[in-house]
């Protein structure tokens, strides 16, 4: 699969600007959440210990979903998942609730293909906001659509896994993120379902949203430059932490192929580790890794000194 190598020739071709067309509905159900999740935190101090518990399993679990599974294994195909593990990557993705797998790793094939250009979803050159948040409140540039059109999703398109959660996403989404979260905690150990609904639910849902689009602002400008100084993806630690490892975005980007998106392994990397485990339960294969004779040149030749080379 070669939809996710950088097309040096696209930037010179890019157009006028078109004219920022609100999405009214997306402006109003974030700015709702957001409150809601800020008013949920003022209620953590009443919360159980158990719900709280069970509100970080849920981000754990929601953040795998999108991790380890739209982003690692069906954007990238950097290993290989049995049938028992993809149908619960797809079950925990659909409690992440950030668009089904098939368009998630769509757009993320176009964000690496055509990275801080138009057609790049969340591209960073348009600022932090935008690039965090701001291209979820607008329509998307022609080019992203554009773009998506042309690239080859056929091995999505024959994942009968991934294209029954398509079918039924408004329904499982409204399980797995809403449902499942509140009831839990409600029903097994007698939490309020107003604490409930609001922690493990919506500030959990809040805060997996946000952990996801750092990795598209806050890892796209600040960091430094080990592998490529000539991208914009930077290492950026604290992102690798909120977001299970995916912080080490200058790796990613030179080589999006690799299973782990670092050359360190498991460590600091929760979803490698989590990968690492299902190859020892026999549920994932065929990790794909660089070796390090590649990683060292490469540092040498395009890299911004801040990592040994030796």
């Amino acid at each position: 699969m070669t939809d996710d190598i950088f097309d040096e020739t696209y930037r010179e071709k890019e157009g006028p600007k078109p004219v920022t067309r609100y999405v009214w509905r997306n402006i109003i159900l974030m700015a709702l959440l957001h409150l809601s999740a800020l008013y949920a935190i003022w209620l953590i101090p009443a919360a159980k210990p158990l719900t709280l518990l069970w509100a970080t399993l849920c981000f754990i679990l929601s953040g795998l979903g999108i991790t380890a599974g739209a982003h690692r294994l069906w954007s990238h195909r950097s290993y290989k998942a049995t049938l028992p593990l993809r149908i619960f990557l797809t079950i925990i993705n659909s409690m992440a609730f950030q668009n089904d797998i098939y368009e998630w790793a769509r757009d993320h094939r176009v964000h690496h293909k055509f990275s801080e250009t138009d057609a790049d979803p969340h591209n960073a050159s348009r600022g932090f906001f935008f690039s965090h948040i701001g291209w979820l409140l607008v329509r998307k540039h022609p080019d992203v659509i554009e773009k998506g059109k042309k690239l080859d999703l056929s091995d999505l398109k024959a994942d009968k896994v991934v294209m029954f959660q398509r079918r039924y996403y408004k329904s499982s989404v409204v399980i797995m993120c809403f449902l499942i979260p509140s009831f839990v905690p409600w029903y097994y150990w007698g939490e309020s379902f107003y604490n409930s609904f609001l922690i493990a639910a919506i500030l959990r849902y809040a805060v997996i949203l946000n952990a996801t689009w750092l990795v598209n602002s806050a890892a796209h400008m600040y960091g430094n430059r080990p592998y490529d100084k000539h991208i914009n993806p930077r290492e950026n630690h604290f992102v690798v932490f909120g977001a299970l490892g995916e912080g080490f975005h200058n790796y990613h980007h030179t080589f999006p192929f690799d299973y782990s998106t670092s050359e360190f392994g498991a460590r600091w990397n929760f979803t490698t580790g989590f990968i690492d485990f299902m190859c020892y339960l026999g549920l994932a294969s065929d990790c794909k890794k660089v070796s390090k004779e590649i990683i060292l040149s490469r540092k040498i030749r395009t890299g911004d000194g801040s990592h040994k080379t030796g």
